[in-house]
């Protein structure tokens, strides 16, 4: 059996990071660590081949080699997903999809022969059996939750590791806590499910035996959602191992903001060697917070939790919000100067969206405010509900936090407050010639031809008085600058107010 495996293209979105991925010769952020941990369960005598559209293009060749395609994809990844779709049906080939997406929405998709929906270690066994006698049902779905120390390596072998700027692995499943607006205790429960130390440390070597030296996001929703099993058992792995590899592999990864609260725990997770962490900060407004029961981040002073984890050698990369009931129209400046005082350079703010199968998404529904579905995607410009403030000032409002934290003087000054918090990591990748690439042609795009040609050029000079040894971070966050304005670009010539 010839199975394909395709992953759809994601469009260009704050995260895609495609403006600035070219700087350094990449054609993606991240593989599709899902579909090849889907490859790892198909059968041994099978034939796969994965074709990941964010770095090459589906060929007629490809598909005339396959017998069955295997698609996975998330919401944001719809567009592209449908366009694959009628392609393989066109085609004549029996298409199997799961993930995200197709576990919202498969009443959307009529075209696709089956659905493996929920997590693949139950729900793709039984397909396996059925399509194996002659006899595979439209659906397969679970409410049950896997073991995930069951969970096999991802089939590292299919992918072409040299395109993406960093690869993946997962330590855990679920988060404890219950924000209204995220599907992720939905989809993965309240009690997080960790992976054991050994089977981590084996999927970092078949990380490694790629050839691969460089970033690894661990992409649990909470990190530290299970800090006995983080603290006891994978953090010390992972630093034996770290100190084995010659500290060549930094890692980041998502947490909610209660990790400042243990000082130990953040220097373990520098020591282990994460660099950067994903935090949910969301508002700084209380109302706000507690009417999406953001209970993890109520009551807390939120600027001096990201300065703790900063000071520990951890980069704080921040998602905001704006569209609760509950905001006013001071909260766009209450947000603005929160960003621009807590250094946190890569701040994504989004509309607020309600996901399905989210408690947002229930309550707005029995209110009778849903507009539509969510794209997936919350910093395209759109919401797919009818907010409490007015739709025009809740736009501009949006737009407005846009404008003022990416323009180059706050954007570069923020870069600084950063750089003056934190402390050098203990890991990094080896420097390569993308390095020098990157620094090259950022000093010509961004120092020469640039509107924030003044800006990087003083950026470049504090640095090199005053944290040399961030240098190469300091130009890497500038390149990051370009990519967000050309976002916010795209955001402003074609944004709508919903979905």
């Amino acid at each position: 059996m010839n199975a394909l495996l395709l992953y759809p293209e994601f469009p260009s979105t704050f995260w895609s990071f495609k403006h600035a991925l070219k700087f350094i010769c990449k054609r993606a952020s991240l593989p599709p660590l899902g579909l090849l941990t889907v490859a790892a369960l198909l059968p041994r005598s099978w034939r796969l081949r994965l074709v990941d559209l964010n770095v090459r293009a589906l060929s007629d060749r490809d598909l005339a080699w396959a017998d069955l395609v295997c698609l996975s994809a998330m919401m944001a990844q719809g567009a592209s997903a449908r366009a694959v779709i009628a392609r393989c049906r066109a085609a004549g080939k029996i298409i199997i999809a799961g993930g995200p997406l197709f576990t919202s929405a498969s009443a959307d998709f009529p075209e696709v022969n089956h659905f493996v929906l929920n997590e693949a270690e139950l729900t793709l066994p039984e397909f396996l059996h059925d399509f194996a006698r002659g006899s595979p049902r439209r659906l397969y779905a679970t409410a049950q939750f896997a073991d995930i120390r069951q969970s096999p390596t991802p089939r590292w072998d299919l992918a072409e590791v040299r395109r993406y700027a960093s690869l993946s692995l997962q330590f855990s499943r679920g988060c404890p806590f219950d924000c209204e607006f995220c599907d992720v205790t939905a989809k993965f429960g309240r009690l997080p499910r960790s992976k054991s130390a050994d089977q981590v440390i084996r999927e970092l070597e078949a990380i490694r035996t790629t050839g691969w030296r460089g970033p690894v996001f661990f992409v649990d929703d909470n990190l530290i959602g299970n800090k006995r099993a983080l603290q006891l058992e994978l953090l010390p792995a992972l630093r034996a191992w770290q100190r084995a590899q010659r500290h060549r592999f930094p890692f980041f990864t998502e947490t909610s903001v209660n990790v400042a609260d243990d000082e130990g725990l953040l220097h373990q997770l520098a020591d282990a060697g994460f660099d950067t962490v994903f935090v949910g900060i969301e508002t700084p407004d209380a109302a706000s917070l507690a009417e999406c029961n953001k209970r993890q981040n109520q009551g807390r002073d939120l600027l001096a939790d990201v300065k703790r984890i900063q000071r520990a050698g951890l980069q704080v990369q921040g998602g905001f919000i704006v569209g609760f009931d509950s905001d006013v129209p001071s909260v766009f400046q209450r947000q603005v100067e929160f960003i621009q005082q807590s250094g946190i350079v890569t701040a994504m703010v989004g509309l607020l969206n309600a996901l399905p199968d989210t408690k947002l998404h229930a309550r707005l529904q029995r209110e009778g405010r849903l507009l539509g579905t969510s794209t997936g995607d919350n910093v395209d410009g759109t919401t797919n509900f009818k907010p409490r403030m007015a739709m025009d000032q809740l736009m501009e409002g949006y737009h407005s936090i846009l404008r003022r934290i990416y323009a180059p003087g706050p954007y570069y000054q923020r870069i600084r407050t950063f750089l003056r918090e934190y402390r050098r990591p203990r890991v990094a990748a080896p420097l390569s010639w993308r390095h020098a690439f990157a620094f090259a042609w950022s000093s010509v795009r961004l120092g020469l031809i640039g509107c924030e040609r003044l800006q990087y050029w003083r950026l470049i000079g504090w640095t090199l008085c005053h944290r040399p040894a961030l240098l190469q971070l300091a130009v890497t966050l500038s390149i990051y600058g370009l990519h967000f304005r050309k976002c916010c670009d795209a955001l402003g010539a074609g944004s709508s107010a919903t979905s």
